[in-house]
């Protein structure tokens, strides 16, 4: 099956969306960031995230990357997801599988 592409921007993410995006990336979106182009042919930077049924690509820059994590509470001050905050999040997001599966660092024991 063809997943829809869908390209969106930080901004107009569900909080379900934005919590599911923090798990798999509880260190920061900077690194994972990929350059596309959109339906212009624009080249641009995006951080690819992909759920069970939709491969988003979630429109940013990296000085907008670096510039989510230090400001969001979520995350500390050397840009980690907070532990509290990941196992909150884990536990709103248990029955999705796909996270298993989408190189999810929140559950790798180098995470702790």
């Amino acid at each position: 099956m063809n997943k829809p592409k869908v390209i969106k921007s930080y901004e107009n993410l569900s909080e379900e969306l934005l919590e599911q995006i923090k798990l798999t990336y509880p260190r920061g979106f900077l690194r994972h960031l990929i350059s596309f182009s959109d339906g212009k042919g624009i080249r641009q930077k995006g951080l690819p995230f992909e759920t069970e049924d939709k491969y988003y690509l979630i429109k940013m820059s990296p000085a907008k990357a670096k510039g989510i994590i230090e400001e969001d509470d979520d995350f500390d001050d050397a840009g980690n997801l907070k532990t509290k905050v990941r196992d909150k999040y884990l536990d709103n997001q248990s029955d999705l599988e796909f996270l298993d599966s989408n190189n999810n660092e929140a559950k790798r024991e180098a995470y702790e």
